[in-house]
C-alpha cells in the first residue's frame, strides 16, 4: 500500500495553502494522484444501456404488476378533465341542467382518484424494491470487482477515492432507480396521451399549444453539456474531500503530534467551500429548467385562451371543452416539467456511472491466464531466473535476481531500505508480474498457474499487521474459515498468544475495535502470526513481522517459530539482524541486486556488506 504524505500546498486561487495529495509509489517513485479528474465525455447511450442492464433481471416483475399500475394511474388522470367537461356542457348547462348526471359524474371522479391512489401506492412500493435490489446488485458488483483488482491499481489511489465509488456513487443512482425510470414511463405515456387528446379535442388549438414545445427543447439543449460537467465537478469534489477525512481520520496520532490540526482544519475549510461552490453552480443550472418550463408554459396558456376564446365565438369550441383542454394543457407541462429534471436526474447518474465504470472497467495486472492451471500441493522449491522488476517503466526495483531454495529451507532476505527486499516476496505471491526472467515453485512457472491456487498455499505476516473488526477468534480464524476452536486456540498457543488473550474480559470472544487498537503492538503481530499459521502454509513469509514486538516477547516467538519453520520454505525480511542468526541462507541485497549469499558465519567470515551491517547495528546498541 503507498504511503501518502502531505506536500506542494500552494493553490494559486487563493492565499491559503492548499494540499495535492502526493503518494510514494512502492518502487520510491513520487506521483501527483489525479484520479478524480473530470471525466469530459459525451453524453453515452452505451454506458446508459449498461446502466439499466441491471434492471433486466426484474423486467418480469416490472412489466406486468407495475407497468398494469401504471397504466391505471394514466387512464385515470386522463379521464378526470373529460368528465369535467361533460359536468360543465351538459350538467349544469343552463338549457338542459341534470342534476342526477352531476351527481353521477361526480361519483366516476371520486372513484377514478381512488384508483390513482392505490395504483400510484403500488406502484412506489414495488418500485422501491426493485430499486434498491438493483442498488444491491451494482454494489455487490462493484465491490467483487474492486477485490480482484491488483496491488497497482490501490498504490495510486487513496482508499477514500476507491470509498467513495462504492459508497457515495453508487447512492446517488438509487433515485433513478427507484422513482426515475418508472416516472420516465408514465410522462412518455401521459405526454402521448395528452397529445392525441388535444388533436382529437381541437386540431387547431392542440396544435398552436404544442408548437412550443420544439422552442424550449432547442434552448434548453444548450445547458445539458454543462449541466453534465457541473455534477462531474461535484462527484470529484466530495470525492476528494472523502479521501482526505480518510486520510485525516488514519493519521489523527501524527496530526495530533506536530499539532497541525489548525493547518488541518483550514485545508479542509478549503475543500469543503470548493465542495460547496460545485454544488451551487450545478443546483443553479438545474433550476434554470424549471423557469424555463414555466415560461414556455406561459406562452402555451396565452395562446389557449386567446385562440380558445375566438373557436368558442365561432361555435367551433365548447366551455366545457375550453376547461378540459386548459386541464390538459396544464397535465401536459407537468410531465414537460418533471422530464427536464428527470434529464438533471440522468445526468448526475451519469457523472456517477460514469465514475463506477471506469473501475468497473480497470483491468487486474494480475490475471489467471486462459489456459492456467491449478498448482498442485508443492513442497516449496523456488527458484529466481534472472529477475528484472520495474515499478514504473524505466526504474528498476530489480535487477537480475538469480536464486535457488530448497523445499524446507529458511531465507533472510537483508539489505538497506529500498535494496528489494519486499519487492522479491511481493513477487513470490504475484502480487506483482515480474518484467523479465522466471519464478518457479516446483518447476511451475507461478504465471502459468493459477492465483489462487498460489496463494492459498502461502502465508504472510506484515509489520504492519491488519486486525478487522470482530473478535480475536474471528481474526485468527481469518487464516482458515473452516477452523475449529481447537485449532485456533492451538495456533494461539504455539505463537505464545493464549496467555494474553485468555486474560482478555471475554477471552476469544473479545471484540477488538478498529484496526486493532485496544491491543498494543506485540499483541497485534502475536494474532498475525497465529494467523497465518493457521492457514498452514507450504511457504510463510515474515515481513518485519518481529519489528514491533518486545525482546521478551520476540524470544518466545524464536523458540515457536524453530518448530513452526520446520518443513516450511521460509522468507524472513528483518532490519534486525539478530533474528535471522539461525536461517538456512541469508541474501544480501542492495539497489536490486545479489550481493551476498550465505549462512550467517559465512558472511560475518567475507568481512563484506553483511559484515558492516552487524557491526553497524552492534554500535547502537
Amino acid at each position: 500500500m503507498s504511503t501518502h504524505v502531505n506536500e506542494d500546498r500552494h493553490n494559486d486561487t487563493s492565499s491559503k495553502t492548499v494540499k495535492k495529495p502526493i503518494g510514494i509509489s512502492t518502487g520510491g517513485e513520487r506521483f501527483v494522484y489525479k484520479d478524480d479528474d473530470v471525466i469530459d465525455k459525451a453524453f453515452d447511450w452505451g454506458q446508459f444501456r449498461r446502466l439499466f442492464a441491471y434492471m433486466k433481471p426484474y423486467a418480469k416483475q416490472l412489466l406486468p404488476l407495475i407497468g398494469l399500475m401504471m397504466i391505471l394511474g394514466t387512464i385515470t388522470k386522463l379521464t378526470v378533465p373529460f368528465l369535467t367537461s361533460m359536468a360543465i356542457d351538459k350538467a349544469i348547462s343552463p338549457s338542459e341542467p341534470s342534476l342526477k348526471l352531476l351527481y353521477m359524474i361526480a361519483a366516476g371522479i371520486l372513484v377514478l382518484y381512488v384508483v390513482q391512489w392505490v395504483a400510484t401506492a403500488y406502484r412506489i412500493k414495488y418500485m422501491n424494491i426493485i430499486g434498491q435490489r438493483v442498488i444491491y446488485d451494482l454494489r455487490a458488483d462493484l465491490f467483487k470487482h474492486i477485490q480482484k483488482l491488483s496491488f497497482n491499481f490501490f498504490d495510486k489511489r487513496p482508499a477514500g477515492s476507491v470509498l467513495v465509488r462504492v459508497t457515495n456513487d453508487v447512492n446517488s443512482l438509487q433515485e433513478l432507480f427507484t422513482n426515475g425510470v418508472v416516472n420516465l414511463m408514465i410522462d412518455c405515456v401521459q405526454l402521448v396521451g395528452i397529445v392525441i387528446i388535444l388533436l382529437l379535442i381541437n386540431f387547431k388549438l392542440g396544435l398552436a399549444v404544442i408548437i412550443t414545445v420544439p422552442i424550449m427543447f432547442l434552448i434548453s439543449t444548450k445547458l445539458r453539456v454543462k449541466i453534465r460537467r457541473a455534477w462531474q465537478d461535484v462527484r470529484m469534489k466530495g470525492s476528494r474531500i472523502n479521501s482526505h477525512l480518510n486520510e485525516s481520520i488514519q493519521g489523527i496520532r501524527v496530526t495530533q503530534a506536530y499539532t497541525q490540526e489548525k493547518e488541518n482544519m483550514e485545508f479542509f475549510d478549503t475543500m469543503n467551500k470548493e465542495a460547496k461552490k460545485s454544488w451551487d453552480k450545478a443546483t443553479t443550472m438545474n433550476q434554470g429548467f424549471g423557469p424555463l418550463i414555466e415560461i414556455t408554459g406561459g406562452f402555451g396558456t396565452l395562446i389557449l385562451f386567446w385562440l380558445g376564446a375566438y373557436l368558442i365565438q365561432q361555435g367551433e369550441l365548447t366551455i366545457g371543452l375550453l376547461v378540459a383542454f386548459s386541464s390538459y394543457v396544464g397535465n401536459f407541462w407537468d410531465p414537460i416539467n418533471r422530464l427536464g429534471q428527470m434529464y438533471n436526474q440522468l445526468l448526475v447518474a451519469m457523472a456517477s456511472s460514469e465514475r463506477i465504470f471506469e473501475f468497473m472497467d480497470e483491468k487486474p495486472n494480475i490475471d489467471d491466464k486462459p489456459n492456467a492451471t491449478t498448482l498442485p500441493q508443492i513442497k516449496g522449491d523456488i527458484t529466481f531466473r534472472n529477475i528484472v522488476f520495474e515499478y514504473e517503466k524505466g526504474r528498476q526495483a530489480l535487477k537480475g535476481i538469480d536464486l535457488d531454495v530448497d523445499a524446507g529451507q529458511t531465507i533472510a532476505l537483508v539489505g538497506h531500505t529500498g535494496s528489494g527486499k519486499s519487492t522479491i516476496i511481493n513477487l513470490i505471491s504475484r502480487f506483482y508480474d515480474i518484467t523479465d526472467g522466471q519464478i518457479k515453485i516446483d518447476g511451475y512457472d507461478i504465471r502459468d498457474v493459477k492465483v489462487e491456487s498460489l496463494r492459498s498455499q502461502i502465508g504472510i505476516v506484515l509489520q504492519d499487521t491488519f486486525i478487522f473488526s470482530g473478535t480475536i477468534r474471528d481474526n485468527i480464524r481469518f487464516g482458515r474459515l473452516d477452523a475449529t476452536d481447537e485449532e485456533i486456540e492451538a495456533v494461539a498457543t504455539a505463537v505464545n498468544a493464549h496467555e494474553f488473550i485468555a486474560k482478555l474480559p471475554r477471552g476469544y470472544e473479545t471484540e477488538v475495535e478498529e484496526r486493532g487498537n485496544m491491543l498494543s503492538m506485540g499483541q497485534r503481530q502475536l494474532l498475525s502470526f497465529a494467523r497465518a499459521l493457521l492457514a498452514d502454509p507450504r511457504i510463510l513469509i515474515l515481513d518485519e513481522a518481529t519489528a514491533s514486538i518486545d525482546t521478551e516477547t520476540e524470544l518466545r516467538i524464536q523458540e515457536a517459530l524453530k518448530v513452526l519453520l520446520q518443513g516450511r520454505t521460509s522468507f524472513i525480511v528483518a532490519h534486525r539482524l539478530s533474528t535471522i542468526r539461525h536461517a538456512d541462507k541469508i541474501v544480501v541485497l542492495d539497489h536490486g541486486e545479489i550481493k551476498e549469499e550465505g549462512s550467517h558465519s559465512e558472511l560475518i567470515s567475507r568481512k563484506g556488506i553483511y559484515n558492516g551491517l552487524i557491526e553497524a547495528q552492534y554500535r547502537f546498541i
